[in-house]
């Protein structure tokens, strides 16, 4: 399963790398506001920093502006992918980049058929949004494992990303259904490596070498 870091912050992204498990980066146009900075040059340092897949969201809305944004797009990195909307525009978009040898990432997916299309419109990866789902009174989870049953059943290739994740049991349950990536927010990914029984037990091994020890 692969990892990605959910934002357009430099520091958090540096601070994810230097952990040594990260896979990609996905941004969106919510995130680069708050970091108030160009969306190009942005983009550009965290491809230098992060080899894998950075996936940069068109602001179109239509399927020729979706189009034209993301050739742009992906000419600033090898490893840029174009995000695009799960909409009927976004599909043709897809279709076209795909065409175009431009990776996509089919965002905002909340039900299995989208998934479906975009799969077979070429989409490199999908990004169900399990927080939002959960959001609205229904299982997120739920999504995941549908369209795994999709993908494995008609052998597509486009990768599920597991988005909107909002706690350690959401990464755990993607992990579990077959996700082929999941894209965290950094105060989530930092709370991967915690656990009380693990301090505890470091406390208490320190401890009986300072008795023995002294030091």
């Amino acid at each position: 399963m692969q990892l990605y870091i959910d934002t357009a912050n430099l520091d958090e992204i540096k601070e994810a790398h230097d952990l040594g498990v990260l896979d990609g980066v996905t941004t969106n146009p919510t995130l680069i506001a708050r970091e108030g900075v160009d969306y190009g040059k942005r983009l550009a340092e965290i491809c230098e920093v992060v080899k894998g897949p950075v996936s940069a969201e068109v602001i179109a809305l239509d399927a020729a502006g979706m189009i034209e944004e993301g050739v742009q797009r992906a000419e600033i990195a090898e490893n840029i992918v174009v995000k695009l909307p799960c909409t009927v525009d976004g599909l043709k978009a897809c279709k076209s980049l795909t065409d175009r040898d431009i990776r996509t990432n089919l965002t905002l997916c909340f039900q299995p058929l989208q998934a479906l299309m975009v799969a077979k419109a070429g989409a490199f990866l999908v990004s169900p949004f399990i927080g939002r789902i959960d959001d609205i009174g229904e299982d997120g989870m739920d999504l995941i494992h549908r369209i795994r049953a999709i993908y494995d059943n008609y052998g597509f290739e486009t990768k599920i990303l597991a988005a909107s994740i909002r706690h350690p049991k959401h990464m755990l349950d993607c992990a579990l259904a077959g996700a082929d990536v999941a894209t965290v927010p950094f105060k989530v990914i930092a709370q991967f490596m915690q656990h009380p029984l693990t301090d505890k037990g470091l406390d208490a091994f320190l401890a009986d070498y300072q008795k023995t020890f002294g030091r």
